[in-house]
């Protein structure tokens, strides 16, 4: 049994553009249906969504036959819970709130066996096809991709610093949580968040590492693809049913007596 290439990790490392979509409804069906949609990775949350490790495992078996990549964004940069998704078979990591070289390391970390770091070994977890992929621990590393998450104006700071840690395969830029910290909580769009995202990627991309985001605004989204982001969400599972259902039903009460 062959290890799966990670095809997301060697796009991005190219230079490809890959479009991905959020999905934070938790659900196997939801990500069964988003899989061939057109995306090219969907992003597995379990930091702002109530999705838990068993329920990650079902949607993992829902995407395997879908063309989309699976990325799965931990709660936390955490030793044990990133083993758990790494043994569940996860390949793509997305890291939260890393804020400068030490967090960025200790991340990077989490996913190497020893001695190149702390990973927990297991004999034949779902990640090695229960122990039919033979010499998984000297293989795997090739195919994890960690994908680092800076949504501070210390952690823009830290950039260059966090990139060059040995093992960063790209930086991710949290627009939601970069505009609260710079004072302007809910307003991605402000004029100074989009000024620091916009020196934040190009810093990124001197660094020679793919940068990513997710965006809702669609001139902004356009924007930043031209800046040189690698890896973009353009939307998520939750709005699309939210606004979508809002908007039918909205359609068909038009003129009704309030």
């Amino acid at each position: 049994m062959d290890l799966p290439i990670n095809h997301f990790k060697h796009a991005i490392a190219a230079g490809k553009l890959q479009l991905g979509l959020w999905s934070g409804l938790s659900s196997n069906i939801t990500v069964e249906l988003l899989a061939n949609a057109g995306f090219d990775w969907l992003l597995l949350d379990t930091e702002h969504s109530p999705n838990e490790l068993p329920m990650v495992h079902t949607q993992l078996q829902a995407i395997a036959a879908g063309a989309a990549h699976p990325i799965v964004r931990p709660p936390w940069n955490d030793t044990v819970t990133i083993k758990r998704y790494l043994d569940l078979g996860v390949q793509t990591l997305l890291i939260p709130f890393i804020q400068d070289a030490q967090e960025a390391s200790d991340a990077v970390a989490a996913t190497r066996y020893p001695p190149r770091g702390v990973r927990g070994y297991a004999a034949a977890a779902r990640a090695s096809d229960f122990g039919r992929v033979k010499n998984y621990p000297a293989l795997c590393e090739e195919q994890l991709c960690v994908l680092l998450q800076v949504e501070t104006p210390h952690a823009l700071a830290n950039i260059e610093a966090i990139a060059a840690v040995d093992g960063v395969d790209g930086i991710f830029i949290g627009p939601g949580d970069l505009a609260a910290s710079m004072g302007h909580i809910g307003q991605p769009t402000h004029p100074e968040v989009v000024a620091a995202i916009e020196d934040a990627v190009r810093r990124i991309r001197a660094c020679g590492k793919p940068a990513g985001i997710l965006v809702g605004d669609e001139k902004l989204t356009r924007r930043y693809i031209e800046i040189g982001c690698t890896f973009v969400a353009v939307g998520s599972d939750v709005g699309i049913l939210a606004r979508g259902a809002e908007a039918l039903a909205a359609k068909f009460k038009q003129g009704e007596p309030a």
